[in-house]
């Protein structure tokens, strides 16, 4: 159970003074539904309210802290026309201007003959001083109480920063004192704070340095996030390692005939992680292992040889997949091959018929199938294995803990593989997957061609569909891919049902449209209509990004490419260049572009190596908002910013793994605090592992 301190933390942000149901959703939508997600909200920037000059002095453009006295209020005569109150002090006048302005609250706000102190931006007009719908409106009293430096947050649509401020405040103050988790020595190297008072005084900025990542208030925040994950992450490892394993030892018979069948000699990195992964399995623990392979690097063929090792040692394996069509995809990969070494494949997804099915789970109850692919449908009670134990999970990030979990209980002494098409920054690698030992497959197999990659502008849009024309005639087939499902008023992009209904003019019935708002049984259809040559042209969004495999397509391209970042352009133009002929990327562009969106398309253009890539798009996009880290499952950070907090990451693993050494159910003076860390960061699953203190 979460520790009772932590309570006041977790309540709802409804409970907050100020907040009633009106603001409440709101405030979800901005940060999140609890107090503690209010906390975690920080500011982007500050206002300084310092510059407090006479009237006569203030500088037009400036933001001015004024005390001045009311001396009369102008109602508007027209009512589109602002309305207007005459303010002064001793040096001159100054007018404060109100559009839309409600009469009620100004005069009660601004009383004529008293002293108020207003504070905002000033501007001239007809050479005279006024300043527009002023930040703020204060007695003399409540201005003494007011900082210089004013917090800014983000925002959402129906909420003013005056209540954002008002509410974050209020969220402050139900932090409670909490014990100390950080190791001494390092508070005291790094000069850090305690933790209330490093968030306090982040959400109450002094200067513009206070905001800084690399202030010692925002590493604090940050270590404390980051040792959180690093520590979990060790818990799961250590409890994985744990448990009893079996020792899995292959011969290499059924490999070789798989081998002989697929035709091609593996890749230095591809024999390098097999040995790997054959290591594992023999030792005796459980294999927890992370394949990671660039697009086309040949994963597939990997996770079939490993299967084959346990298949080889009487054992049975399994691969889930996300989707039925990548389940379907990867059986009808994986099975001629496994034939050819005489061993049997069943697929299971949830779409099979009865009958299919009843076969397929007889099949594999009674060992007759050694290898079963599948999507969800392989965890369902109903499924019993004869004896798993291996199992593949492809683009692991799509299945939650408890899939995983579930899967481990159909086998004794369960080795996990875990494979991501999506090639991982280091840093972020050690992030999200610490618990995990890692294979990388770096090269591409031999016989597949290069992508050749070219940046167009979007005026030249008539010749690309002429082009198109011409490789569809030749036999080619194309994915368009459009960033946006419906026109937005807010940005000028193309949708994807409006290019998908001008293209379908120019080729007829055989373009077809895939996105995220489709039920998952048309898309799919429309993927396999595609992969079955049904279709030329599937336009579609980033649904089709990971994964599908259609070697006949060759040309990609993708739509306002300045929009996306450099890990999704690299996972689109994996798409083509899948089979023998040449294929080709066109990315298009909206001019103006901007220097980082520039840099991007150049370092398409440059390279196809995905881990450059991934590195790249790491040091220009930073690490909070990688469309990378998003695909490849990663966690998603609230305080920690992995392109200036590395350093962090590195402490802090090494000091997880240093305290579970020492103190491994984390019962110590520390260990109780750190277990008030992990519940604070929503590591709760870890936390209830560990036995009671």
């Amino acid at each position: 159970m979460r520790p009772q301190i932590l309570y006041p933390l977790f309540r709802p942000v409804a409970t907050l003074k100020g907040v009633g149901p009106r603001l409440a959703p709101l405030f979800e939508r901005l940060a999140g539904a609890r107090v503690v997600d209010l906390l975690w909200h920080l500011p982007v920037d500050l206002v300084d309210r310092s510059y407090s000059p006479s009237v006569a002095d203030a500088e037009p453009g400036r933001i001015a802290t004024l005390t001045v006295r009311i001396l009369r209020h102008e109602a508007p005569r027209i009512k589109r026309l602002p309305w207007r109150v005459i303010v002064a002090d001793d040096s001159g006048e100054l007018t404060l201007v109100y559009f839309n302005a409600r009469a009620d609250w100004l005069t009660k706000s601004l009383p004529v003959g008293e002293v108020r102190v207003v504070s905002g931006r000033t501007e001239t007009w007809r050479d005279a001083l006024q300043m527009p719908h002023p930040d703020l409106v204060m007695t003399v009293e409540e201005a003494k109480q007011a900082r210089a430096a004013e917090p800014v947050y983000p925002l959402t649509q129906g909420l003013t920063p005056r209540v954002v401020q008002r509410t974050v405040a209020a969220a402050l103050a139900q932090v409670p004192v909490l014990p100390e988790w950080q190791d001494p020595a390092l508070l005291a190297r790094e000069g850090w704070a305690d933790w209330s008072s490093s968030l306090s005084h982040i959400h109450a900025p002094e200067g513009g340095g206070d905001l800084d990542p690399l202030s010692a208030w925002r590493r604090r925040l940050a270590y404390d996030e980051l040792l959180a994950s690093q520590l979990a992450l060790a818990i799961v490892r250590r409890s994985h390692r744990r448990r009893p394993g079996r020792a899995l030892h292959g011969d290499g018979r059924l490999q070789a005939k798989a081998l002989a069948a697929f035709g091609h000699a593996l890749t230095a990195s591809q024999e390098r992680a097999l040995s790997e992964i054959a290591a594992d399995l023999s030792s005796g623990e459980r294999m927890l292992r992370l394949l990671q392979g660039d697009v086309g690097s040949g994963k597939t063929i990997v996770a079939l040889l490993a299967m084959l090792g346990a298949v080889e040692a009487g054992a049975q394996a399994a691969l889930l997949a996300p989707t039925e069509i990548l389940a379907r995809q990867h059986h009808a990969t994986i099975a001629p091959l496994a034939a050819a070494a005489g061993v049997t494949v069943v697929l299971l997804t949830g779409r099979m018929k009865a009958a299919e099915r009843r076969d397929a789970l007889a099949r594999l109850a009674d060992n007759r199938a050694a290898i079963a692919v599948g999507t969800h449908a392989l965890i369902q009670e109903d499924v019993a294995f004869h004896d798993l134990a291996l199992a593949v999970v492809d683009e692991q990030h799509r299945f939650g803990v408890h899939q995983r979990l579930a899967l481990g209980q159909k086998g004794r002494g369960l080795n996990l593989l875990v494979m991501t098409a999506t090639p991982i920054p280091r840093t972020l690698l050690l992030a999200g997957y610490s618990d995990l030992d890692v294979s990388r497959l770096t090269e591409k197999p031999a016989g597949r061609k290069p992508v050749q990659t070219r940046a167009m502008r979007l005026e030249r849009l008539d010749e690309v569909v002429a082009g198109l024309d011409r490789a569809i005639a030749a036999g080619g087939r194309a994915y368009w891919i459009c960033p946006l499902v419906e026109e937005s008023e807010l940005v000028d992009l193309a949708a994807a049902t409006d290019r998908h209904a001008m293209l379908r003019q120019r080729f007829g019935q055989r373009v077809g449209l895939v996105h995220g708002q489709m039920p998952s049984a048309e898309r799919e259809a429309a993927m396999a209509a595609f992969s079955a040559g049904d279709l030329d042209i599937l336009v579609a969004t980033t649904v089709i990004e990971v994964g599908v495999d259609v070697p006949e397509a060759t040309i990609m391209v993708v739509e306002q490419a300045e929009r996306f970042g450099l890990a999704q352009l690299h996972q689109l133009r994996g798409r083509v260049g899948r089979g023998g002929g040449a294929s080709s990327c066109l990315l298009l562009y909206q001019a103006p572009l901007g220097e980082a969106a520039r840099r991007r398309l150049s370092i398409m253009r440059e390279t196809d190596d995905g881990f450059r890539i991934a590195e790249e798009d790491l040091r220009l996009r930073g690490g909070g908002e990688l469309l990378g880290t998003r695909q490849s499952g990663l966690p998603g950070f609230r305080l920690a910013d992995m392109a200036v907090h590395a350093d962090l990451l590195e402490i802090a693993r090494d000091d997880a793994r240093l305290v579970l050494d020492r103190d491994s159910d984390l019962a110590s003076a520390r260990g109780q605090a750190l277990r008030v860390l992990l519940y604070l960061f929503d590591r709760d699953a870890v936390a209830n592992s560990l036995k009671a203190g």
